[in-house]
């Protein structure tokens, strides 16, 4: 049992589904602080931008035919990428798969867990079907993030090393927010987070071959949890103690579970704004390191001819993750690269979208693949996920020995975006996908800004 492997579960009340399920089912727009509501906005603007970058990718295409497939021909939701009108469950699984396939959208520190690719798709498609308000979809969205985070917070670090916290946390940040806007009852809700998390997944060993299941997470995610809040809404019944419970999924899924840290400070402590924008277009964890190799590259001087060896500094969850990416074979399988994304820094001094495209025939970045490795450091570990530091050994070819470190990478709370900056992001990022003229984004953006002033939610292309 839960308790026998992780004492900490000892200290569940076995009412924290319920708790969370009351917090997200009552939380209306007018309880959430302006400065919530504000980033929650430029979350969404984020997040849109990340979506339609992936218009035209193989796996999304993919997606986009199966959904036709399967789907209706016609509905109140839209697939970003391809504009097509489909049911809430197709919208959302392909619109989820299409914002996380760039590496791109938000991440939460504390959690490991990306809320973007899993609450606003089901947000948006839910919002579509039943012409819900602006209002009401920001509001739901931040009961998303606010459950998913906490929820990834729980199952802890030992459930990182196995499962991909965004499939498994985000199926049920997925059914809350999807529920606020089918308005369950606090009951209802605790049925859908049931359902949702008796369906949650996501492994990690996709790294290894270059598979595209990283984005079937967040589809699933999205949709699955999309399902259980329609479920629910007609009476479909879950597990009432879906986390905590003896057969829950802390029981299988963590060895370090935290039942406190499901309900900490619920409508006071506002997670959403401790989530991190993405600035480079890779893993989350090489950020820092790429942070701290560009400071050493800017303050001393240095052109990729001048680096012999670079050795990033980091926490064990980027050896679990990055590890097993020796000699990346695809531009996603890259993003996961350790030397691949520092060898990117060093040439270019920028990790983005077209550097990576560009990778496999970039040579001076390449030759980074057996001139970068990582080290686990204690002072990283011990301040992981909370804090997330960038430290780096850089030995110079004349015999020079640099060291690089941030506190906090570019994105971070601390470090945030601007609205300037995340409004180029975005435009950046549908630019990419080639789905949206210029003329369109101009049009689109403006809509995207205002979202919190619109009567109802309607197709955005």
């Amino acid at each position: 049992m839960a308790s026998e492997r992780n004492p900490l579960m000892r200290n569940a009340t076995g009412h924290e589904s319920a708790e969370l399920a009351t917090f997200a089912a009552s939380l209306h727009y007018g309880d959430i602080p302006d400065e919530v509501v504000a980033r929650a906005v430029d979350f969404f603007v984020d997040w849109a931008g990340s979506a339609l970058s992936g218009s035209g990718q193989r796996a999304i295409g993919i997606l986009e035919r199966f959904a036709e497939t399967m789907g209706p021909s016609g509905g109140k939701a839209q697939i970003l990428t391809s504009r097509r009108m489909t049911s809430p469950l197709f919208a959302a699984l392909v619109n989820a798969a299409a914002s996380h396939i760039s590496e791109q959208d938000d991440v939460h520190n504390g959690s490991v867990f990306h809320p973007a690719a899993v609450v606003f798709p089901a947000a948006l498609a839910t919002a579509q079907h039943a012409g819900a308000s602006g209002r009401d979809f920001i509001a739901a969205a931040v009961a998303g993030y606010e459950t998913g985070i906490r929820v990834g917070e729980f199952l802890g670090r030992s459930h990182y090393r196995v499962f991909h916290t965004t499939g498994t946390a985000g199926t049920i940040a997925a059914a809350v927010a999807a529920g606020r806007l089918l308005k369950l009852s606090p009951a209802a809700m605790v049925e859908a987070i049931g359902s949702a998390g008796t369906q949650a997944a996501g492994l990690w060993e996709f790294l290894r071959d270059a598979a595209d299941s990283k984005q079937l997470h967040t589809a699933k995610a999205a949709g699955d949890g999309l399902t259980a809040a329609f479920l629910a809404k007609d009476g479909f019944t879950g597990a009432k103690r879906i986390l905590e419970g003896p057969q829950g999924m802390a029981a299988g899924m963590s060895s370090d579970a935290d039942p406190a840290k499901l309900t900490d400070r619920l409508g006071s402590r506002w997670a959403l704004i401790e989530t991190s924008f993405k600035f480079h277009a890779s893993c989350r964890h090489t950020h820092p390191s790429a942070d701290a190799l560009l400071q050493v590259i800017e303050t001393g001087g240095l052109s990729p001819l001048d680096i012999d060896r670079v050795t990033a500094h980091v926490h064990q969850g980027a050896l679990d993750v990055l590890g097993p990416v020796t000699n990346p074979a695809t531009v996603h399988q890259a993003k996961f690269s350790m030397p691949a994304t520092l060898g990117l820094i060093a040439v270019h001094r920028r990790a983005g979208m077209a550097e990576y495209n560009g990778y496999f025939k970039d040579e001076r970045a390449r030759s980074f693949l057996h001139r970068v490795q990582m080290q686990f450091d204690p002072e990283v570990d011990a301040a992981y996920p909370n804090r997330w530091i960038g430290k780096v050994t850089v030995v110079a070819k004349d015999g020079r020995k640099l060291s690089g470190r941030v506190d906090e990478p570019k994105g971070d709370p601390g470090n945030t975006l601007s609205r300037e900056e995340i409004d180029a992001k975005a435009r950046r990022l549908a630019a990419y996908g080639h789905s949206v003229s210029h003329d369109e984004v101009d049009r689109l953006m403006p809509l995207l800004w205002s979202v919190t002033g619109l009567k109802e939610i309607a197709r955005l292309l």
